[in-house]
């Protein structure tokens, strides 16, 4: 069938709104309609060469939407269902088998293959030309997604679709990265670098934690400001303040952790030395692939934790879940955080993510 999406035909190039051709879903693969999808910075990075994905392909990972048709064997949703498109998983590899799907073995190749797992893209030119599909499993920067039955999350029918896309990745990240990775204790002194959508949704999950100081960075201050309100106890404009420094009088000492939400390399370095003796500092931002970072080895020596963590670890259907259920609650209100674009206008949401005038760009798809 035919749908509308947002090609990138070459490294650096613009997204180029147009019609292309999706496959109907074969066994264990079900077609959504999407709703609406985040913009996100590893969907930039991927245009820009940054993140391998061949092109011309259709790129897009924080899809929600609607359930248009299911494959054989598909029992776990039926069609006219809301769903969010959470991350992909083989559910064979030791690492799946050990419910951490967010590391699974194939992970590689299901996010930036450009293909099905085991098999060709599901996308094409109107020309029959192919497309690389399958960002993330779903290349949602388009009408339809047609991914796996096992990535999807069941949502309930009430939820507004428009705001839950920025679930399956950013703000599952940064709030999974504080739950399950964190962990923190009654007392906890929290860094958070970055005060992006990654970020901010660290701050939230770390006011429903045990955390008592949580410290956010930024450059932005409006972005700080908005940190304060949603559970910061106190912030540092990085664009004038050493933040170390400040992070060390705040805390009278290193903080227990840090969350380097950038993936600036230079404040890599910043978030390993705000965490002290036995402290932990967590990596999540995305840099350019190849990128390296340095510690100081001594400091490090003495018990300090350096952790790369993805996409919040933990699975999909209970975290997504969870986060919607804090948000009714009125104790995680990401929605301050989303703007609408229509799809014509992901060029100037973009943008708009890069200024800093938007935290979290979300496109709303054409039917």
């Amino acid at each position: 069938m035919r749908t509308t999406a947002a090609v990138v035909e070459r490294t650096d190039g613009p997204f180029v709104v147009q019609e292309v051709e999706i496959d109907d879903p074969g066994p264990g693969e079900v077609l959504v309609k999407v709703v609406a999808t985040g913009f996100c910075h590893t969907d930039g990075i991927a245009r820009h060469g940054d993140f391998p994905f061949p092109l011309p392909g259709v790129l897009g990972h924080e899809g929600a939407g609607i359930v248009h048709a299911v494959g054989d064997g598909v029992t776990s949703v039926k069609v006219g269902q809301a769903v969010v498109i959470g991350w992909p998983w083989c559910g064979e590899c030791r690492n799946c088998l050990d419910g951490e799907p967010r590391y699974c073995l194939r992970l590689g190749e299901l996010v930036g293959s450009g293909r099905r797992l085991d098999g060709p893209s599901s996308l094409r030119t109107t020309g029959g030309q192919p497309l690389s599909s399958h960002f993330f499993g779903q290349s949602s920067f388009a009408g339809y997604s047609l991914t796996t039955a096992s990535s999807l999350v069941p949502v309930p029918a009430s939820t507004p679709l428009e705001l839950l896309g920025p679930l399956a990745c950013g703000l599952a990240t940064g709030a999974g990265a504080v739950f399950h990775t964190v962990r923190p204790r009654p007392g906890t002194s929290l860094v958070v670098y970055g005060a992006g959508t990654v970020g901010l949704a660290a701050v939230m999950a770390a006011k429903n934690s045990a955390a008592t100081v949580i410290i956010a960075v930024d450059r932005t201050p409006s972005r700080l400001a908005l940190a304060a309100e949603l559970g910061a106890t106190h912030t540092i404009d990085a664009s004038t303040t050493d933040a170390v420094h400040a992070i060390t009088e705040i805390c009278g000492g290193p903080a227990d952790a840090a969350l380097e939400c950038t993936g600036v390399i230079s404040v890599v370095r910043q978030a390993i030395d705000s965490v002290g003796m036995r402290g932990q500092c967590v990596l999540i931002g995305g840099a350019p692939a190849g990128a390296e970072f340095s510690a100081d080895h001594l400091t490090t020596l003495w018990g300090k934790t350096v952790q790369g963590t993805l996409g919040g670890s933990g699975r999909s259907l209970q975290l997504i879940g969870s986060l919607i259920d804090l948000h009714a609650q009125g104790r995680f209100p990401f929605d301050r955080l989303i703007e609408t674009f229509p799809l014509e206008r992901i060029e100037e949401a973009a943008e708009a993510a890069y200024a800093g005038d938007v935290v979290k760009p979300v496109l709303l798809m054409p039917h």
